[in-house]
């Protein structure tokens, strides 16, 4: 794939975590091949560090310091040598800009887990963003905003193989140990969930093994991988995620909800979009189906992860979380 097809591709996912349509495309157009992908996104990101530096007030370099954590989140999805420093210049850019526009905002981290709680202390509810193979916390702030509007806290996480953990662990299909852990850490007695392509099958994987998760909500989440029909660039990632090629077959091999998904008691909202076609990826509408409280909602137009559908798919999302976990109208 040459670089304009795989900023093409990228496309929606970018601007679906926030990135200025425009920037992107400037910063694209200069590209030469998808080698060079890395590089430009994390001088983007840095220019967006050095205009909060040069800001004039605590709030513009807040907000400057939120785009640079996506700019360099996104540098890392293409390869790149120094993807590790980009995945922890994001997480620096995002803790520094929480820092100064949400002081109430903790750092909670643990065995195999870190991230930021955000909210009121006194929160009727507690809602945990997982990632998926190569996404991140810093790719979902606006979800993270729309739950915090519902008056919700949020735990946006990196996990085992994700994100600023992702140079040091690797992906694990037990993710309901680490929210098990996260859970424990937070210091609340039941959580919703969100997941988020694989993070999908995480969260779903987890409300059925783990009893304190009371709703439930994925987005592009995988039902079943097939490891021989995923496109290489899948099983690539995989395997860097996962610490080889043999580990990553074992890890597609567990993804599979057949069993589990009749266990899911909380209610639960699967969204998916009708575009998101990946060979390999068997797509939600089973786990809905299975799932005693599932709600399957559709998103004909909709890609990989909905970046083109935002409108279809992310205020009820937020509405169902907010509605199962404080029992009030939204």
């Amino acid at each position: 794939m040459n670089a304009p097809e795989f900023a093409a591709a990228q496309w929606t996912r970018a601007t679906g975590a926030g990135v200025d349509p425009h920037e992107y495309r400037r910063v694209t157009a200069a590209l030469a091949s998808v080698a060079d992908w890395g590089p430009a996104f994390s001088r983007t990101g840095h220019a967006c560090v050095e205009r909060a530096e040069r800001a004039g007030s605590s709030v513009s370099a807040g907000e400057h310091l939120l785009m640079a954590a996506r700019w360099f989140h996104l540098a890392t999805l293409a390869p790149y040598a120094r993807a590790d420093r980009a995945a922890a210049a994001a997480d620096h850019a995002l803790s520094r800009a929480l820092t100064v526009l949400e002081p109430g905002a903790r750092r909670v981290s643990g065995t195999g887990f870190t991230g930021w709680l955000r909210g009121p202390s006194d929160a009727p509810g507690t809602v945990i963003l997982v990632p998926g193979l190569d996404s991140a916390k810093e790719e979902f702030l606006d979800l993270a905003s729309a739950l915090l509007a519902r008056g919700l806290a949020v735990f946006a996480m990196d996990g085992p193989g994700q994100g600023a953990l992702a140079a040091t662990t690797t992906l694990t299909p037990a993710y309901e140990q680490v929210v098990g852990r996260v859970v424990a850490a937070l210091g609340v007695a039941r959580v919703g969930l969100v997941g988020l392509s694989l993070g999908g099958y995480y969260a779903a994987r987890t409300a059925a093994l783990e009893p304190r998760v009371a709703a439930v909500a994925t987005v592009s989440g995988p039902f079943r991988l097939d490891w021989d029909e995923l496109p290489p660039p899948v099983r690539d990632i995989m395997a860097r995620r996962a610490g080889g090629a043999d580990a990553a077959r074992s890890f597609a091999r567990r993804v599979d909800l057949a069993d589990l998904a009749p266990r899911i008691t909380a209610p639960l909202l699967v969204v998916d979009g009708g575009q998101d076609v990946i060979p390999g990826v068997t797509n939600g509408e089973p786990l809905a189906r299975l799932a005693p409280h599932g709600t399957y909602r559709p998103v004909p137009h909709g890609d990989h992860l909905l970046g083109n559908a935002r409108s279809d798919w992310l205020s009820p999302l937020a509405d169902h979380l907010a509605h199962t976990l404080t029992g009030a109208a939204v």
